[in-house]
């Protein structure tokens, strides 16, 4: 595979390269479906990244996590199995001396099923066709802030469960993504006395 870079479109750090390793699974996010999902959350947060927290579950180059660090994010937590890739994120997180990217390498769910923070967005671009949405559903909400975003980027249509809403969507070539929203809970009704 020919080695290549995408490159970050917006913010502190636009059009710095981002080095795509060869991997297997690998494929960074296209900078037109990354313009666009960085443009809803400009306009649903008004602008304002700097007191957002971001957890990126399958970094691998990284440029969705790096592209909100950019915009000013408060804290990026990448997440990413392979070694290589763990290697380039931190590379490049020392490069632009990005100190609020930490790079943690492991599995996904292990992280989500230990954090205790809340993060005001999830990114989830998981390899495809390896059932990953399926498993991760259930706990998002566990990690999410009350006003939290998902990003879900997916090889077909992505079917949420019913305690999300669909923001936005989009179809760029054979990649299907959407930003989501935990649907509020109900207020029960209280009984008239």
């Amino acid at each position: 595979m020919k080695k290549h870079n995408v490159r970050i479109v917006g913010g502190e750090y636009r059009r710095t390269p981002i080095p795509v390793i060869d991997a297997p699974g690998l494929r960074p996010t296209p900078d037109r479906v990354r313009e666009t999902l960085f443009n809803w959350l400009t306009h649903l947060w008004a602008g304002q990244f700097t007191d957002k927290n971001v957890l990126d579950l399958f970094a691998g180059t990284g440029a969705l996590g790096f592209e909100a660090a950019s915009r000013g994010a408060a804290h990026v937590q990448m997440v990413e199995q392979n070694p290589k890739a763990v290697a380039a994120l931190r590379a490049l997180r020392t490069k632009l001396k990005a100190d609020c990217v930490r790079v943690f390498p492991g599995d996904a769910m292990h992280v989500l099923e230990r954090t205790a923070n809340p993060f005001d967005l999830v990114l989830l671009d998981p390899p495809f066709n390896q059932g990953w949405l399926e498993k991760i559903w259930p706990l998002l909400p566990l990690v999410l802030s009350p006003d939290g975003y998902v990003y879900v980027e997916a090889e077909g249509p992505v079917t949420p469960p019913p305690a999300f809403e669909v923001l936005r969507e989009g179809k760029a070539g054979l990649v299907h993504y959407l930003l989501l929203k935990i649907v509020a809970a109900q207020e029960k009704p209280q009984p008239l006395s």
